[in-house]
């Protein structure tokens, strides 16, 4: 079936709107722009609206990732790290691989420090074990390629929102244990203890259930992560 012409001009202008986020999203060797949409953490942006973000959400953010970077394998400064807030009442965070992270304003605005702190302490591991592939971020931009369709041209697609599917899915049941670990490893070494990942795990369960993607992956189920934190020493 052939598309009319206002929805092909459409379809180019979502296609070239996604190849921006994307060099938004690699390192700046890639991207022809000298202002990307994910800034370091002195100016974070809301990529969906491009507003600035209120100060103290952005100087809540330096004070919670500052030492859980510092606590990795291999330290990050505040400078080197870029977060995205999404637009989306969702419980959820992103890992874009590279240092670029996502929150959602449901987890921001909804979860207290110690919560924000253990699914960020989670994200941060699979960062610093190299879990995301720059393979994924494409096929992320390829997603929002096809929810941006979807609003162009109805029924073309059946996918869940973006906060949702900016999670990366490709994680394999090890490695999300092992972020887990690595997670319980980074609290520790800022200071904290493994029950603020488990908190954080119980919390999102209890508010989103299993269905809420992302963060809460089905394979391992959130009980057994659960049940494994608490059996670590």
């Amino acid at each position: 079936m052939r598309l009319e012409m206002s929805k092909l001009r459409k379809v180019l202008a979502v296609a070239s709107t996604v190849a921006a986020f994307i060099f938004a999203l690699l390192p700046e060797s890639y991207a022809g722009s000298s202002e990307p949409e994910l800034l370091a953490l002195q100016g974070v942006r809301r990529p969906s609206s491009g507003r600035q973000v209120d100060k103290t959400q952005v100087e809540r953010l330096q004070r919670i990732v500052a030492p859980l970077l510092r606590a990795m394998n291999h330290p990050r400064s505040l400078k080197e790290v870029r977060v995205g807030i999404m637009e989306d009442r969702d419980i959820n965070a992103a890992n874009g691989g590279d240092g670029r992270f996502f929150v959602t304003t449901g987890l921001l605005e909804r979860a207290n420090d110690d919560r924000l702190r253990g699914v960020l302490a989670h994200e941060i591991a699979h960062d610093d074990l190299g879990h995301v592939a720059k393979a994924q971020l494409l096929g992320t931009g390829l997603t929002l390629g096809m929810v941006l369709l979807e609003q162009v041209i109805p029924g073309s697609s059946g996918i869940a929102p973006i906060a949702g599917t900016l999670i990366a899915r490709g994680y394999s049941r090890s490695e999300e244990f092992e972020a887990d670990r690595h997670g319980v490893e980074i609290l520790r070494r800022a200071g904290y203890s493994k029950e603020v990942l488990i908190d954080a795990l119980r919390w999102i369960k209890q508010t989103s259930g299993d269905s809420g993607g992302g963060f809460l992956s089905t394979h391992p189920g959130t009980e057994e992560r659960i049940e494994t934190l608490e059996k670590m020493r």
